[in-house]
């Protein structure tokens, strides 16, 4: 079975983002590219993550060809190829539909840098416009907005992406960000939260570099 280890590693991780409460149902998508073989493996469309095989996960080219699997794969494939196509450092892509991310993402509401956990993803966690589910239009547009120094966004009316080189990494920063969005949603309750300042995040994204074990 070609990607074995991967197609193995993106269905723990199905059932590790359910039981983490980041996504609910068949919602939300996963894949990991393996760069020595220019492969990637995501999830198929609409199956229970307790009920995915190995060989339900399916393999495609980065440019979308499919190589492998019995099912056929997530309709936001785009949005997990372009970024193994254009950013070097990304290995691993998570979409989900935690409830205060997707809550700022349907009031179009980018997080500031209320918490020193922004790190995650960067200075700040853009929020793009509606876009069509499933189109290279989104995938384009949730690029464009995290660039080369973003590790998330809010997709507009939609719910949550994030990357990272590996799928530990990518899954802490989906939930990372939840928290943040919580946190960031509290404080607009309360008035008005007090932001980081540049100093402070320039000294929290250096930090963050190294914060992770290898």
């Amino acid at each position: 079975m070609i990607l074995q280890e991967e197609r193995e590693m993106v269905v723990e991780y199905g059932k590790k983002m359910i039981e983490k409460k980041i996504t609910v149902g068949t919602f939300g998508n996963i894949s990991c590219f393996n760069r020595e073989k220019n492969m990637m493996a995501i999830t198929p469309s609409g199956c229970d993550y307790f009920k995915t095989t190995p060989e339900d996960i399916v393999v495609l080219t980065p440019d979308g060809e499919k190589v492998e699997g019995n099912k056929k794969p997530s309709s936001e494939y785009d949005m997990h190829r372009i970024f193994y196509q254009k950013r070097k450092d990304v290995n691993a892509v998570i979409h989900t539909h935690s409830v205060y991310a997707t809550t700022l993402a349907c009031m179009h509401m980018p997080i500031e840098p209320i918490h020193y956990i922004v790190a995650y993803a960067g200075p700040d966690v853009p929020c793009i416009p509606y876009v069509q589910f499933g189109t290279w239009e989104l995938a384009e547009a949730a690029y464009n907005a995290m660039g080369e120094n973003h590790n998330a966004c809010l997709l507009g009316n939609h719910g949550l992406l994030s990357v990272g080189p590996n799928l530990s990494y990518t899954l802490d920063v989906a939930e990372q960000i939840e928290f943040l969005a919580q946190v960031y949603y509290n404080t607009k309750l309360l008035g008005k939260g007090v932001n980081l300042t540049k100093k402070d995040l320039d000294v929290v994204l250096g930090n963050f570099v190294n914060y992770r074990q290898k």
